[in-house]
């Protein structure tokens, strides 16, 4: 065969297998798009990069891992949670923030990040961060809903949102940042933890209910990870140097609001005909990787590889390890982008049942 020829050959055998690549990926989510993605820094893509706070990953070490090796605001080495659904959705390939002033017609199509470093479903978590709460969030969805149907025209803007998928992740810096590390925290005086828990789940059902009067049909909730393994809480718990151990307390409160919220989202399902809602589980795993280090590839999980508590982010004069893939964190409270690939595999097998 003429070289030439082998050439084209091998060429379409190559673009032929990542068509199917694609087409199955896509096929375990049947028409959804866009991806619209509310909450914290676990899936804050840059927004905070536009807002006047001190919450910001655009510089390094953030960032050192990501294509291009530049720093976008997310806070990791690389990818986050929403870039890898997009990507397994055959969507594309990253998520950007809807405050990105450059975002294109095809993101305004097929998907932003609306969450905030920082944020909670409670407001007064981000009077110290000057984050976006989630409930203002929907202030950005509403603009970018606008922005689509004036794309796109109101009959395929309200088809595309009833096909999106909506995923939802905050509630860990309503702990973390307010109602365990505050000196005086107005909710742990008004409130004892499952009063907090209550209150917090009460904000979702209203974000809930409000994404639904939008036009939103489908929707993953995250539940609390471990937050007594967060390198950061170990820290502020001045526990004994070499014993960095999970705090029992913490992980307790978590698992007690998680299987609340997995009783909350029935009863959501059943007052909001034709939605269908997901608990994404990200505790369990989390769990199997401070159990199983080496079934993830990890050597470390206990301490962030650019830092383990105060201050608890990195800091452009922050020293990374040199090995990022092998730790489990990325700062004190952050996941590395290899931990957060893990998440987002298990997550996909699980919200592929709840949501075909």
């Amino acid at each position: 065969m003429a070289p030439r020829l082998v050439f084209f050959v091998s060429l379409l055998i190559i673009i032929n297998a990542c068509n199917l690549t694609s087409a199955s990926s896509a096929a375990k989510f049947p028409n959804i798009t866009p991806i619209l993605i509310f909450g914290d820094s676990t899936v804050d893509t840059g927004n905070n990069n536009y807002i006047p706070t001190l919450f910001k990953g655009n510089h390094l070490p953030y960032g050192q891992n990501f294509p291009g090796h530049v720093p976008t605001g997310r806070f990791s080495n690389g990818k986050l949670i929403p870039d890898f659904f997009a990507s397994f959705l055959g969507i594309k390939q990253t998520v950007p923030p809807f405050l990105d002033p450059n975002l294109s017609d095809f993101d305004l199509r097929t998907g932003v990040s609306f969450a905030s470093a920082g944020s909670g479903y409670d407001d007064l978590t981000t009077v110290t961060t000057a984050a976006i709460p989630v409930a203002r969030q929907i202030d950005l969805f509403r603009n970018y809903k606008a922005r689509l149907i004036s794309l796109v025209g109101e009959k395929e803007a309200m088809e595309t949102l009833g096909k999106s998928l909506v995923v939802i992740s905050a509630g860990t810096n309503d702990f973390g940042l307010n109602y365990y590390l505050l000196p005086v925290s107005v909710r742990r005086l008004e409130f004892d933890v499952k009063g907090y828990q209550d209150f917090l789940q009460n904000q979702i059902q209203g974000l809930v209910k409000t994404l639904y009067n939008e036009g939103v049909r489908r929707i993953a909730i995250a539940g609390l990870p471990p937050m007594g393994c967060l390198p950061l809480l170990i820290t502020a718990r001045l526990k004994p140097l070499f014993d960095r151990t999970c705090l029992e307390d913490e992980n307790r409160d978590a698992r007690a609001y998680n299987a609340k919220l997995v009783r909350l989202i029935p009863r959501l399902e059943k007052s909001l005909p034709g939605t269908k809602i997901a608990y994404a589980d990200v505790y369990t795993t989390m769990m199997d990787m401070m159990n199983h280090p080496r079934k993830y590839g990890f050597t470390t999980t206990n301490r962030g590889c650019c830092g383990s508590g105060f201050p608890y982010l990195c800091s452009p004069l922050t020293r990374a390890c040199a090995n990022p893939s092998e730790f489990m964190f990325w700062d004190s409270i952050h996941p590395s982008e290899a931990a957060y690939k893990a998440l987002a595999q298990a997550l996909q097998r699980k919200l592929t049942k709840t949501l075909r």
